[in-house]
């Protein structure tokens, strides 16, 4: 919501310190923080300063000449042999480098053209950036999702890619020489004055890492988003290129993830965010199971061992968008793929086809509050056109049904809260081979739980492990209105249900 020219939904930020027009004004902002404490609920901002605005007072100056004293807030090179300083391109696509003809240089962005990056490695940007924190934690805000976090650390003499380049660009941005030292000064400086949570966009951090991040004594953040799971079925070289998955891969992921990370740091779990398609759409199912599937992804994310995030509107099931065309996507991502096919005359239809299932824009459209006009999201002309399903999937409705996806969401917040089985318990899993059933039990001290997924359409009689001793008749929650079957020895599964037992 800062103030921002919006070339990249508000990533492109102009003045850390206000707020966007078209959201109101730092009034506005502060009503809606003395309104959340008065109903316990607690705001989370985006921290977004591994680049600003080429509109932002800093880049203004920066640009005017060589000499200036904001020079070196943002990355300026020397072009080489007529070209960029080196072969790095942008996330968007294209070169990570613009020529600027004012001063006979290049600057970094690794973005957009307009979204130049900050300069990490000079101590006043860093005070200048702690000063903005404070700002907002001073009004009450009660921490920070930081994005690209692990980006803002570059490798100083800027090293090209070689010929043995595998593609993956993530790998050479992410996780730089100062990464470490940059945090934890920023932890110093600025958060731990503060009783706040912390959780960085983690991309390029692998598992083996996160604890450098995450843990205990590490002094840096509280949480990460790790991609493991979000690019389980995209290309590492290509966001728009899309690979086979299978249970087992997801299964890897959340194991391996809590195995890395375990005791000693803690871990996130998500399923869908701003810059990816709905997780129903693409984890569950959107036709006859809809509400089954949706039901049982939340199932796995409230008890699996980390904290769950829910995007807003996957708790009413709202789906991807059935877009007509490529006028009709607002991500700029999307668009520069699109113009970058037409430039080297590759497949449009094969493309489009791609877009249809994997666009950030399907996690973008207005949000479903009822069935009038906009799904009413708005009295005016909403930015992007909203999914036509809103007169059945919307909120007035889901508040309406005691067996809707939300107020299954609910009883699930109040499992959790109400066992820190479901917290703290350690994870094993069952198995792991299985490609249609994900099946783990949670156990703290005496108390054990067990959980099984049928991911599938497909009925499933599924043999209960050894150790695993329990009665249909203690199932603590499950997303069909009664009890699997069950003769002593099998459960009898139906199409993508999701059960949580107490096992003695």
């Amino acid at each position: 919501v800062y103030k921002s020219p919006n070339d990249d939904n508000g990533y492109d930020i102009s003045d850390y310190c206000d707020i966007m027009e078209e959201f109101g004004t730092m009034a506005d902002f502060d009503r809606l923080l003395e309104e959340m404490e008065k109903r316990g609920l607690k705001l989370v901002m985006d921290l977004v300063v591994n680049h600003s605005s080429d509109e932002h007072a800093w880049f203004i100056a920066s640009r005017k000449s060589r000499d200036n004293p904001y020079r070196d807030h943002y990355i300026w090179k020397k072009g080489k042999h007529g070209g960029p300083p080196n072969n790095w391109v942008s996330f968007f696509g294209g070169s990570a480098w613009e020529y600027d003809p004012a001063t006979d240089e290049y600057y970094l962005h690794l973005f957009t053209p307009k979204q130049p990056d900050l300069n990490w490695e000079k101590q006043e940007l860093r005070e200048e950036i702690y000063k903005m924190m404070r700002f907002w934690l001073n009004k009450g805000v009660k921490g920070y999702r930081m994005d690209v976090i692990p980006l803002i650390s570059k490798e100083q003499d800027f090293p090209g890619f070689g010929d043995d380049w595998d593609g993956n660009y993530v790998a050479a941005y992410a996780n730089g020489p100062r990464i470490h030292e940059f945090l934890k000064e920023m932890n110093r400086e600025v958060m731990s004055k503060y009783d706040v949570v912390t959780v960085g966009e983690g991309i390029g951090v692998t598992k083996e890492m996160a604890n450098l991040y995450v843990g205990k004594d590490s002094k840096e953040l509280n949480m990460i988003f790790h991609f493991d799971n979000m690019m389980i079925d995209r290309a590492p070289d290509n966001f728009y290129s899309v690979v086979d998955w299978g249970l087992v891969d997801m299964k890897r992921v959340f194991t391996e993830w809590d195995e890395a990370v375990g005791d000693r740091g803690w871990n996130s779990l998500y399923l869908g965010n701003h810059d990816f398609p709905r997780m129903l759409s693409r984890f569950g199912s959107d036709g006859p199971y809809w509400l089954e599937s949706g039901k049982l992804l939340a199932t796995m994310l409230f008890t699996l061992r980390g904290t769950p995030y829910i995007y807003n509107g996957d708790e009413l099931g709202m789906t991807n968008m059935p877009f007509n065309g490529i006028e009709e996507y607002r991500d700029v991502s999307a668009w520069n793929a699109y113009r970058e096919a037409e430039l080297h005359g590759k497949d449009i239809n094969a493309l489009m086809k791609t877009l249809a299932t994997t666009s950030r824009d399907h996690a973008r459209t207005p949000m479903q509050w009822d069935d009038g006009e906009h799904g009413g999201f708005t009295t005016g002309t909403p930015w992007i056109r909203i999914n036509p399903n809103y007169r059945q999937i919307n909120a007035k409705q889901a508040r309406a049904d005691r067996n809707s996806l939300f107020h299954y969401y609910k009883r699930l917040i109040r499992l959790r809260r109400s066992h820190p089985v479901l917290v703290y318990g350690h994870y094993r899993v069952f198995d792991f081979e299985d490609h249609q059933v994900y099946a783990y039990t949670r156990t703290l001290e005496k108390e054990k739980v067990f959980v099984v997924l049928n991911f599938s359409e497909v009925p499933r009689s599924y043999i209960l492990p050894e150790e695993v001793k329990l009665k249909p008749s203690e199932r603590w929650i499950g997303n069909y209105a009664d009890e699997p079957g069950f003769d002593g020895e099998n459960l009898a599964l139906r199409p993508y249900e999701g059960v949580v037992f107490e096992v003695f």
